[in-house]
């Protein structure tokens, strides 16, 4: 079993914001996998199916960001699963528009979501999906870009960063993070 879990932050305002894109790819695996989100529970929304012969559940944390470990922390014990069987999915913006970078495990790297998801499990071991979503600009205020929107001149790379990650997740699951790396990890200058 694997949970997969998209960070983002609940409510119409944060919609398309570029802390969301956890979010946007739960939307396309829920597409993909037609796993309906349908499920609220256990502070967060979700739905279950099977992929390739292992059952997943697709998660959205309602916490907000920066206490997304709360609901993680509690979905994988009522499943009681490892922190390995837990993959997240996160915005960063260490990583330009357009760059994916997946990893087994790891620090928080100075992302809220990812520090709290950690404090929750006890443990860094945890697959993860990371978006690139750009970093702010000299003088601009972290949260304003973070929670900002795309750009228009942004939105073709990462309307393909998103379905990237999508697809990597799914090759996570039906072969392994490791096979993931190599086939979906990119930098973009």
């Amino acid at each position: 079993m694997k949970i997969i879990v998209g960070l983002g932050n609940p409510g119409i305002e944060y919609v398309n914001t570029r802390h969301n894109v956890g979010f946007e790819v739960i939307d396309r695996l829920s597409e993909k996998l037609s796993i309906s989100m349908n499920q609220e529970k256990l502070k967060g929304v979700y739905g279950s199916g099977m992929l390739d012969g292992e059952k997943v559940v697709l998660v959205k944390p309602m916490t907000y960001m920066n206490n997304s470990g709360e609901c993680v922390g509690d979905i994988a014990r009522f499943y009681k699963v490892q922190p390995v069987d837990v993959i997240v999915i996160s915005d960063d913006i260490n990583l330009s528009v357009g760059s994916l970078r997946i990893r087994e495990k790891g620090s928080a790297g100075g992302h809220n979501g990812l520090k709290s998801i950690i404090f929750h499990l006890r443990s860094e071991d945890f697959p993860r999906v990371r978006v690139g979503v750009g970093m702010k600009r000299q003088g601009q205020n972290l949260a304003s870009h973070v929670l900002g929107r795309i750009s228009k001149n942004e939105e073709e790379a990462m309307a393909e960063v998103l379905d990237d990650a999508a697809n990597a997740v799914i090759c996570m699951v039906t072969d392994s993070t490791q096979t993931a790396m190599n086939k979906y990890n990119k930098k973009v200058q």
